[in-house]
C-alpha cells in the first residue's frame, strides 16, 4: 500500500491518532495547506496550487520544495490537484489532513463528496482535522477502534438501505434511512463500533479528540 498525506487548507490539531495516520506517508501540500507541514514535522515532496493563499512568513527551506503552479481560474481545487498528483504517483491510501474547517464550507463539502468518490474507485481515504475524522462508508462492513463515549454521526450521501450499527449507545439493525434524515446524527460508541450497509453511500464522522466548547 502506498499512503500519501495531503495537506489541505482547513484546520488541523496534532494528535497521537493523526501522527500514526501520517507516519511513513509521502506528503503533498495543496497551497495554504503547507502551513501544516511544520506542526506535523513533515516536509512535502511536492507543493501544488495557484498559490493565492500561501501564508506569510514561511520557513526559508520551503522555497526548496518542488512546485506545480496552476492558474487561479481553473476547474479543480488545489486539493483535487494535489490528490490527482498523489494518485499519479501510485497512491492507494490517502490521509486528507485539514479536510475540515477553514474559511470555505464549499471545500469542506467537496472533500467529503470526493472521499466517497475515491472510495468507490478503490482508494482508502481518511479525512481528518486531528480533532475529528471521517471515513467513507460503502456497501459492506467496517470496524472502528474508538474509545467508549466517542461522538459520531453517519452522514448519508444517498438513501441508505440495510444500515446496521453495533457498539453504539443507540444501535441500529437493518434500517432504511431517508436522504436528509437526522436519524444517524449524534450517536456515541459503546465498545467496538461496527457499521454495515447493504446499499447507499455515506461518511462516518467521528470526534476522537473533541475541541472544548466556549
Amino acid at each position: 500500500m502506498s499512503r500519501f498525506a495531503i495537506l489541505l487548507g482547513g484546520g488541523l490539531v496534532r494528535t497521537p491518532r493523526l501522527d500514526a495516520q501520517v507516519a511513513g506517508a509521502r506528503v503533498i501540500a495543496a497551497d495554504s495547506g503547507i502551513r501544516h507541514a511544520a506542526s506535523l514535522g513533515v516536509t512535502p515532496e511536492l507543493w501544488v496550487g495557484d498559490f493565492d493563499s500561501v501564508p506569510p512568513m514561511l520557513p526559508a527551506h520551503y522555497a526548496d520544495i518542488p512546485r506545480k503552479t496552476f492558474p487561479h481560474e481553473k476547474d479543480k481545487t488545489d486539493g483535487e490537484l494535489a490528490i490527482a498528483d498523489a494518485l499519479g504517483l501510485g497512491a492507494t491510501s490517502l490521509v486528507l489532513c485539514g479536510a475540515f474547517g477553514g474559511q470555505r464550507a464549499d471545500h469542506e463539502f467537496l472533500h467529503l463528496a470526493l472521499a466517497v468518490q475515491l472510495a468507490e474507485a478503490g482508494i482508502e481515504v481518511t479525512l481528518t482535522s486531528g480533532s475529528q475524522e471521517g471515513f467513507p462508508l460503502l456497501p459492506g462492513t467496517a470496524d472502528f477502534d474508538y474509545e467508549d463515549g466517542t461522538l459520531f454521526s453517519i452522514l448519508g450521501f444517498s438513501e441508505l438501505f440495510g444500515l446496521s450499527v453495533e457498539g453504539a449507545k443507540w444501535p441500529l439493525r437493518n434500517v432504511e434511512v431517508a436522504f436528509g434524515s437526522s436519524l444517524t446524527i449524534s450517536n456515541e460508541t459503546r465498545g467496538r463500533l461496527r457499521i454495515s450497509l447493504e446499499r447507499g453511500r455515506a461518511v462516518l464522522l467521528a470526534h476522537p479528540y473533541p475541541l472544548p466548547e466556549y
